[in-house]
């Protein structure tokens, strides 16, 4: 018998060499390439003379909204756009016991009641679904199960019982005939999730797969998997924590970044419609060292708690450390505050916290910072209901975010009664419940601050 021949393919980007290699000579990446069985050679491809496809002008073309499919849980609606939509195919990730299985069967409870609704388990047996589902009192739910895990079986059973909805849990346990190579390998994962998604299309089935994540973070298998999907969703959260956060990291059907907050209860995922809340701690009194900033998430602003502590230096060099936030972004704006503000931190470990364990990448994140830094510093706190926002430049000044009036809003919204914000945000119509102070120089905001301390 033949020795099956084996290549080394990326779990980046797909591609193959037939001998390992430390570095992947298409992506690039690192430490990337893992031993797969080859697949056989497909058969040539003979084009038919006289055959093309046709086109369509886009003149011609009648643009139309895509209904929407409604999850019975508002905050996966919201990230998603709005719903699932028909032919749609989404891809949610999480770190294991994050409460993805747990989400897509409330999300395909609810699903059933109005549309025929298939779970395929590739990882648990039915009696395993049957006992999360009675935890979450969801006994008695209108949904169809499968544990299979062979990719023509599954399509067979959609074909003959053609359902509306379909969750593979997961992508990475599937496995077709066609390829030698062992389930969650870069060729199977490629396939599987292919063939599925082309089903999707052709049937206008929603399907919804879960991913496993790797050591980083990041969705395991090829990086053409993210590409295949419409959606891409991330299940973040503590394991220790009660809340977690759904990011969408790609939407076709709606807006990238968009939040979604829940917190784990004994009876499943609840969402939290005041997501605020979660990141603002509750301090019996002002204590110095926090600012509050309104941070956009996708189409949501959200009130966040950021936390500066300075410690003098017991000798060595100085630390600093940003927990939720960019440690690069912190270190720039260290030396803008030395340069353009007159305050040194050289003599200082330096400690940034964003509140609830969330992440803010966005800038308007900077103005907060350097404010609680200078409360930490002065062991002066800030005035209370008082909120912070926007861009620092390395030439001192402060640069206006977009959405500025909805972030003045929603602090509104929640009784806050003072916001610094940059000059260029400044509303055009004064607001009688809310302060506003208009800086545009690192140094005005810092004498701002002062006066209202």
């Amino acid at each position: 018998m033949a020795k099956a021949k084996t290549i080394y393919s990326c779990t980046e980007c797909g591609g193959s060499v037939p001998k390992w290699q430390g570095q992947c000579p298409q992506c690039g990446a690192w430490n990337t390439l893992v031993e797969t069985l080859a697949a056989p050679a497909p058969a040539r491809f003979e084009s038919v003379a006289g055959t093309r496809a046709a086109v369509t002008p886009l003149a011609a073309v009648k643009a139309q909204e895509n209904e929407r499919i409604a999850t019975g849980l508002s905050e996966f609606d919201r990230v998603l756009g709005g719903g699932l939509v028909a032919g749609g195919v989404a891809l949610l990730g999480g770190d294991p016991g994050i409460g993805k299985s747990t989400l897509l069967l409330q999300a395909s409870a609810a699903l059933g009641a109005a549309r025929r609704t298939l779970y395929v388990t590739g990882e648990e047996s039915v009696e395993q679904v049957a006992l999360r589902a009675q935890r979450l009192g969801l006994v008695n739910a209108p949904i169809e199960l499968l544990a299979e895990v062979q990719l023509e079986a599954i399509v067979a059973t959609i074909a003959a019982t053609a359902p509306e909805v379909v969750v593979v849990d997961s992508i990475q346990t599937i496995y077709t005939e066609t390829l030698q190579s062992a389930p969650g390998s870069v060729a199977q994962v490629r396939e599987c999730a292919a063939q599925l998604t082309r089903l999707a299309k052709q049937r206008g089935v929603v399907v919804i797969f879960v991913g496993h994540v790797t050591k980083e973070g990041a969705i395991a298998g090829p990086r053409v998997l993210e590409h295949i999907v419409d959606t891409v969703l991330y299940f973040e959260g503590d394991p220790h924590s009660s809340f977690r956060l759904v990011r969408a990291m790609k939407n076709r059907f709606g807006a990238a970044n968009e939040l979604g907050v829940f917190a784990m209860t004994e009876r499943g995922l609840k969402g939290v419609a005041n997501p605020s809340a979660l990141f603002l701690s509750q301090h019996g009194e002002p204590v110095a060292g926090s600012a509050i900033v309104a941070t956009l998430e996708g189409s949501r602003p959200l009130l966040v708690e950021i936390q500066a502590l300075l410690d003098p230096v017991q000798g060595g060099v100085p630390r600093r450390l940003a927990v939720g936030l960019d440690p690069q972004r912190l270190a720039l704006l260290l030396a803008v505050l030395h340069r353009h503000g007159g305050v040194d931190t050289g003599g200082y470990d330096v400690f940034v916290n964003a509140v609830g364990g969330v992440r803010i990448l966005e800038p308007a994140v900077d103005l907060a910072v350097l404010l609680a830094i200078e409360s930490s510093l002065k062991n002066r706190p800030l005035p209370t209901k008082s909120l912070v926002f926007g861009e620092v430049g390395l030439a001192g000044e402060i640069r206006p975010v977009q959405r500025g009036q909805e972030r003045i809003r929603e602090a509104a919204k929640l009784g806050f009664t003072t916001v610094l914000i940059p000059s260029a945000n400044k509303p055009k119509q004064g607001m009688d419940d809310v302060r506003v102070l208009a800086v545009d120089r690192v140094d005005r905001a810092l004498a701002a601050l002062r006066e209202l301390q």
